[in-house]
């Protein structure tokens, strides 16, 4: 619980942050308070994926951490080295958050956790890359080009998966893009969004976690028995 709690308070530490140092102190603290929760199930799966959890978001940290130095120790030549400073900035976010092309980690890890873990990385944890994004947010190329990378690497990656998880995974990869248009065109919007795709994605995981289905063949065969079950997939 101390370290769900430390979790959440590095989020809101980084959204409501005024300064670029303290939003990465954020960061940092929630993802060292992730880690411990990751570790939490005494398996190998767990400690392997908690271990590229570490090594990704250290790596991803750096960069900020390089841009936001860079920027506070060069600020008279900001102008000139604005661009490449907001696309290194950027790609360490989306690399946080695990938007295509920086999600080579997301599924590999997301595998190897247990379903409450899986649940808070694919939602709570990104909550505080993308609100962030949307502070620096500015229509461009590359922006555009991360949209569509992510709802066409998501659909084509998703379509020969057997596992639950995996699936979340590229669906959630899916949904960033979505998200991040949603932003381009209105910035309350997306958090609309968001909240209900949480909502659903707690619906379906809980779900998921009672009737312990962790295949697509599982998840077929517990539908042929169950009507309702059915139903309230395809709702979904």
């Amino acid at each position: 619980i101390l370290f769900l709690i430390t979790m959440m308070m590095g989020t809101l530490i980084s959204i409501s942050s005024f300064s670029w140092l303290s939003m990465w102190m954020g960061l940092e603290i929630n993802m060292l308070s992730f880690i411990p929760l990751m570790n939490k199930s005494n398996n190998s799966n767990s400690s392997e994926a908690s271990l590229k959890y570490f090594i990704v978001q250290a790596i991803s940290s750096m960069f900020i951490l390089f841009t936001v130095l860079f920027t506070l120790i060069l600020w008279e030549y900001i102008e000139l080295m604005k661009s490449p400073l907001e696309i290194i900035f950027n790609s360490a976010l989306l690399t946080k958050m695990g938007a295509a092309p920086f999600h080579f980690w997301f599924p590999e890890i997301i595998e190897g956790l247990s379903w409450m873990n899986t649940l808070i990385l694919l939602t709570w944890q990104k909550i505080a890359p993308m609100i962030l994004i949307m502070y620096n947010f500015s229509l461009s190329l590359f922006f555009c080009f991360i949209i569509i990378t992510s709802m066409l690497i998501s659909g084509m990656k998703s379509w020969n998966q057997v596992s639950i998880k995996k699936i979340l995974a590229f669906s959630s990869i899916n949904h960033i893009g979505w998200m991040l248009s949603m932003i381009m065109f209105n910035q309350s919007l997306w958090i609309f969004y968001f909240s209900f795709y949480v909502f659903v994605t707690i619906s379906l995981i809980s779900i998921f976690k009672m009737l312990e289905i962790e295949t697509v063949q599982a998840l077929f065969n517990i539908m042929n028995s169950n009507k309702t079950l059915k139903l309230f997939f395809f709702l979904n």
